[in-house]
């Protein structure tokens, strides 16, 4: 058994209920930023074929300057959502971590959710913040985001359980 899976036994070990009830609130809290990543079913497709982002290969943001179009030889599912990559490499990295790769908020333009809207983001009108991937309407937006990241993204975040609640 691996380091890590040992821990996550050791954990179940603990013995005092409320040891074990702090354990779990710190997890959980501890997973919040992970909340931006879209859940199940809530990623932004492309409507003519289904595929994430319109079938851009989400790890080639973070490897290059231009994100690049994925194949279809190498897709990968997750939750009932095709994504396609540019290579094996990145489709594994996906696969072994999704919530890093995957645009925060399914793809959707964070100014907008913001201020209480679902606007699907434009792939090829991105930036990288902190390490994770944002999609805008259009320049405008992403702009904005630009001046004040941390507001927007906080913003962002508090209003996306709404938001996505009217996502078709």
């Amino acid at each position: 058994m691996s380091g890590p899976r040992q821990q996550d036994y050791a954990f179940m070990a603990i013995s005092t209920p409320t040891v074990r009830l702090i354990a779990v609130l710190v997890l959980l809290f501890g997973l919040m930023p992970l909340a931006r990543s879209a859940p199940p079913g809530l990623v932004s497709t492309d409507p003519q074929d289904g595929i994430a982002i319109h079938g851009y290969d989400p790890v080639s943001y973070f490897a290059g300057p231009e994100p690049q179009q994925g194949r279809a030889s190498f897709e990968y599912t997750l939750h009932g959502t095709t994504w396609r990559f540019s290579n094996e490499g990145n489709r594994a990295a996906f696969a072994d971590h999704p919530d890093v790769y995957a645009p925060q908020f399914g793809g959707y333009d964070p100014v907008a959710i913001a201020r209480g809207a679902s606007v699907a983001g434009n792939p090829l009108i991105w930036l990288i913040r902190a390490q994770r991937l944002y999609f805008f309407y259009d320049t405008d937006a992403r702009s904005e985001f630009a001046a004040n990241p941390a507001r927007l993204a906080e913003t962002a975040e508090r209003r996306w359980p709404q938001v996505r609640q009217t996502l078709p």
